[in-house]
């Protein structure tokens, strides 16, 4: 058989077949491409013979097997809208180098699965992949920060209390609903009734309703016309955590009621029912009775997922926590910055004064704020922000907890200290020099203001 005869016998299978084929020479240049992968690419066949590959196909590695010599079977590539697909899917391609009897590279060939069935089964495989994504995701993040009843920072009497309830509630499977301002720790609670469950093998999943449009948020809850799965079927074995639920709009509540009574819902793009067993940990900062009288919130619903209620105490009402949410957040800085800064004595009793509306997300913020532009090793109270020191300066004009001259003198002469021994590299020689004082003067100084110079400073400075 001629070669000639060969090349008719070849457009023929290329024409016969679904799927798509592409030839390039030994230089990467386009010598042959399929009608199915012309149109898979939206390209006519004379745009595309005599080209580079890389400049039609941006993604394509041939020139690289090429190079090596190699082949790659069933690799899984995402095709998209901009392919003539209507979504995002998963297909199969098979590609590699050409040799000549001599082991010599001629060219290279790539295939793409087009077939029907095999676009049907790249759906199913898409479905699997991004809910496998979503575990591996969950997976880790459960890790990272999964929290625990014994992990949980607090010992006051109200905190304490709060703990024995949730886990006494983590034993059931009940609906459990949290209440408590906002800032008080809800979704980390909720989090530590879950992994002290029987579900924790399966995944937490979290929705704010306050962060989604009506549209958006029914679908983050449902699933997605694309077949997307939604939080409530990623959730099943597990416990779905809602969050802001007073911000769940009236026609996603009855959907939502529908579902948790009859412990199934149908897909959003119809395909099929699917059985839910799903546990609900509820979170409101809102007075849900109050809305249920102004026809905001449905009685029906609340009533199935307050079974078990929970009200988060604030933090105001357990000041002795304060030490200990402060120094976990600093020490959290500590770790990521490799830093070892500390709260003063003063900044702590600061701390316990304030009435903290936002609570312990406040708390964590100050802490970061004070980190940022503390230029010590020690966070002062002048770090602190304003409202903070505003707080304790009303504080001590109420209690008439005044400052006399020398407190005020002496106060002054160690932030002036404090702050040459840090321009200083905390170089005392340095610093008496600046001050205009021996260095004697200065040690006196630093002792009598219980200045800490720490270890590795004072062995520099011997």
């Amino acid at each position: 058989m001629e070669d000639r005869d060969c090349k008719y016998i070849l457009d023929e299978i290329l024409k016969m077949t679904d799927d798509g084929f592409l030839i390039v020479d030994k230089n990467g240049i386009i010598i042959e491409m399929n009608e199915q992968y012309c149109r898979f690419i939206k390209k006519a066949k004379e745009e595309i013979i005599g080209k580079p590959v890389e400049e039609i196909l941006k993604t394509t590695n041939l020139k690289k097997l090429i190079e090596i010599k190699g082949r790659e079977q069933g690799q899984i590539i995402k095709i998209g809208e901009d392919t003539g697909f209507s979504q995002d899917m998963l297909t199969i391609v098979n590609r590699g180098a050409a040799c000549d009897e001599n082991g010599n590279v001629i060219g290279a060939v790539a295939q793409v699965k087009f077939r029907i069935q095999t676009v049907e089964s790249a759906e199913k495989l898409t479905e699997k992949y991004n809910e496998l994504e979503f575990y591996k995701n969950e997976y880790f993040r459960i890790q990272n920060e999964r929290k625990y009843f014994e992990q949980a920072i607090g010992n006051s009497d109200e905190f304490e209390a709060v703990k024995r309830q949730g886990l006494k509630a983590a034993k059931t499977s009940f609906p459990i609903f949290l209440t408590g301002e906002t800032g008080t720790g809800k979704e980390t609670f909720a989090s530590a009734i879950h992994n002290a469950s029987a579900r924790n093998d399966k995944p937490m999943v979290s929705v704010n309703c306050a962060t989604m449009s009506p549209e958006m948020l029914e679908a983050e809850l449902f699933g997605y016309i694309d077949g997307r799965k939604g939080k409530m079927e990623l959730a099943d074995g597990g416990t779905l955590f809602i969050d802001e639920i007073g911000d769940m709009p009236l026609n996603v509540q009855a959907k939502l009621l529908n579902v948790l009574q009859n412990g199934e819902m149908e897909r959003a793009d119809r395909s099929k029912t699917v059985k839910i067993d799903v546990r609900t940990i509820t979170a409101a900062r809102e007075n849900i009775e109050e809305m249920i009288k102004n026809g905001e919130f449905r009685e029906d619903l609340y009533y199935r997922l307050n079974v078990i209620n929970i009200e988060m105490p604030p933090l105001r009402n357990r000041k002795s926590d304060i030490p200990l949410l402060a120094k976990h957040f600093l020490d959290n800085l500590n770790n990521e910055y490799k830093t070892r800064i500390v709260l003063s004595k003063e900044v702590l009793d600061c701390l316990r004064n304030y009435s903290w509306p936002g609570n312990i997300r406040e708390l964590d913020n100050v802490i970061k704020s004070a980190y940022a532009v503390c230029d010590s090793f020690r966070i002062k109270i002048v770090d602190l922000p304003h409202k903070i020191k505003m707080s304790e300066n009303d504080k001590n004009t109420l209690t008439g907890s005044r400052k006399n001259l020398k407190e005020y003198v002496n106060e002054y002469e160690k932030s002036i200290i404090m702050e040459e021994l840090c321009k200083n590299g905390w170089n005392c020689r340095e610093t008496a020099n600046e001050l205009g004082i021996h260095k004697s003067l200065l040690y006196k100084k630093i002792e009598k203001y219980n200045i800490d110079l720490g270890k590795e400073r004072y062995e520099s400075n011997k």
